[in-house]
């Protein structure tokens, strides 16, 4: 071997060699839906192993720190040694503004998360920016930040899924869903749920449902179920009593904690939000803030060790056992101001397992309640508290059947499939018509993106202007007579033509006909022009372009560099950017009709 081609080699970037599948392989997956299906079972395994190494991690990290007994997990101990119990998160979040600094400096890229990648960019999802956004939310859960490991293990199953997408070179709607395969595999297995798994790739990540998606992403979620329970063994049941049957009457306390859920689930989502205003008008710099949010979380979690972590362990513990409504109240109330904090300071993570935890609180208090002012003959607080956690699962991550679903999985009990899904379905639309968000689409509108699902809506951001226009165009200068210009375009002979001023930038443009109906030959034809201050430019996407024709009242319009220089580029007519864009509309409806 040369040494030219040993230097090439070694100069590959990391992952580069998936990409280079061979071709027979590529072209079978790209051909035939079955393999397709075999990707997605292996891509299922791959998040199923992710998920068991960030749990083992996780793991290892809480016993390590908190010195817990054999067995016991973080959120559920009883009690913590509080000195550890404050300085844990305190360093922890020095660790995590010093990590914050350095990728700042040194590594300035903005991650994206499964559901922009699908929305936006066709399934492309970074597998370097993914491991990094994965590894900060092992840590920032391992030292007890409240926060979940679920954005992590959507984050890296979908990263995984991408990268593999991309080595069998699949076309744009099957890496979108591929993408959507990892991320319903790592909830499914985190969760031992394949039916909620399936329906989180389905709902949230790839944002429609149709019959050529359901069979990839049902089999992936069953992968990496099987997976962990292979590795580690899945996650329990929750132990939780349920009634078989539920009367009519019963429904309406019940249904009621779904409103309850939406409400305190946008106000939650406004805590997050508020939190992180706080911290950034404190005046303190980025590095800092996650010292100062473990200082709170730490604080915190001398009165009660249930704010740490996700508060996963603590639901399994205490979500059959009935509590005084005042003590729920207040571990509530903690917990939701640890969370808000923890996201707030610069803590990774999400709010998935959170809300299980917050939900089946809030279930709880409602039943309390409900206990003082009704008659009625009372249910047992258990089946609030699983209500409850659907409920306000669904108002913060969205999704009421990939709640319900869940709900259903985790106790084993389909007799609350009804009051789940009903609960489920109130909390959603209580936040959709009061807030319009999910805790993920909030965050995009925050930075100004105009995402509210996963949708496919990057192709309406690829067909810009500069690929549709057409870049062969005459031009003429302003000082031009009309006679000159009868003699070098006779009537008929185009439509219309780009005029330049004197300095090489775009004037107006002159249509023909009004220039041969013109009395005076001599008449410059800078002064006939039309839509002078009317144009595009190449960065435009099909529908700004639209609009641009409808504001101008014309059928063409030319396309400039920028506003400010108006060198001309091109030109794009009406007619053409509206059978493009109606071209692509139909090409996506097929899509997802799986036609």
């Amino acid at each position: 071997m040369s040494a030219p081609s040993i230097a090439i080699r070694q100069r590959r970037p990391f992952g580069a060699s998936l990409l280079h599948v061979p071709q027979t392989l590529r072209a079978l997956v790209r051909a035939d839906e079955v393999w397709l299906v075999i990707l997605a079972a292996v891509v299922g395994g791959l998040a199923g192993v992710c998920v068991v190494v960030m749990n083992i991690t996780t793991g290892f990290l809480h016993v390590s720190l908190f010195a817990l007994p054999a067995g016991t997990k973080l959120s559920e101990a009883p009690a913590l040694v509080p000195i550890r119990a404050f300085l844990v998160p305190t360093l922890g979040g020095v660790l995590l503004g010093a990590i914050a600094y350095l990728l700042t400096r040194y590594y300035p890229h903005r991650a994206i998360d499964p559901v922009e990648a699908n929305a936006l960019f066709g399934g492309r999802l970074g597998l370097k920016d993914s491991l990094v956004v994965t590894g900060q939310t092992v840590l920032s859960n391992g030292v007890g930040g409240s926060v979940g490991l679920e954005a992590g293990y959507a984050q890296i199953g979908a990263a995984v899924a991408s990268r593999l997408g991309r080595a069998f070179r699949l076309r744009r709607n099957d890496l979108r869903v591929i993408l959507g395969c990892g991320a319903a595999a790592a909830i499914a297995g985190a969760f031992n749920a394949p039916l909620s798994g399936s329906f989180y790739g389905i709902e949230l990540i790839i944002g429609t449902y149709s019959l050529a998606t359901l069979p990839p992403v049902i089999i992936a979620s069953l992968c990496g179920v099987f997976m962990v329970r292979a590795l580690i063994g899945g996650t329990p049941r929750l132990h939780v009593v349920l009634p078989h049957t539920i009367h009519g009457l019963d429904y309406v306390p019940l249904l009621a904690v779904g409103v309850v859920a939406g409400l305190v689930g946008i106000a939650i989502m406004r805590g997050v939000t508020l939190t992180e205003d706080l911290f950034r008008r404190s005046g303190a710099p980025v590095w800092m803030r996650p010292v100062f949010g473990g200082m709170i979380v730490g604080t915190l979690a001398i009165l009660t060790p249930q704010v740490l972590s996700s508060g996963h362990s603590a639901l399994h513990a205490t979500i059959g056992i009935a509590a005084p409504g005042f003590a729920v109240a207040t571990v509530l109330l903690l917990k939701s101001v640890a969370s808000a904090v923890s996201i707030g300071s610069g803590f990774r993570g999400g709010l998935f397992f959170a809300s299980l935890f917050l939900g089946s609180l809030v279930g709880k208090v409602f039943a309390a309640m409900v206990t003082v002012v009704t008659v009625l003959p009372q249910m047992p607080q258990g089946l609030y508290a699983v209500v409850g956690m659907s409920a306000l699962a669904t108002a913060i991550v969205g999704g009421p059947m990939t709640m319900t679903f869940l709900a259903l999985e985790s106790t084993g009990d389909f007799s609350v499939a009804p009051v789940v899904l009903g609960a489920s379905i109130l909390s959603a639309l209580t936040v959709r018509r009061i807030f319009g968000y999910s805790f993920t689409t909030w965050r995009f509108h925050l930075r100004g993106e105009v995402i509210r699902s996963a949708v496919d809506i990057g192709w309406i951001h690829n067909l810009s202007v500069g690929r549709m226009m057409r870049r062969d165009v005459r031009t003429i200068r302003t000082d031009m007579d009309l006679e000159q210009f009868r003699r070098e375009f006779p009537l008929g002979a185009t439509q219309r033509v780009v005029v330049l001023d004197h300095r090489g930038a775009y004037a107006g443009i002159l249509y023909p006909a009004e220039a041969h109906a013109a009395e005076q030959a001599a008449q410059r034809v800078g002064e006939i022009l039309h839509h002078q201050d009317h144009m595009l430019t190449e960065s435009m996407s099909i529908k700004e372009a639209i609009a641009a024709f409808e504001q101008a009242e014309c059928d063409a319009l030319a396309v400039v560099d920028s506003p400010e220089r108006r060198q001309v580029r091109g030109l794009l007519t009406e007619q053409f950017a509206l059978r493009r864009y109606t071209e692509e509309l139909d090409r996506r409806r097929r899509e997802l009709s799986g036609e």
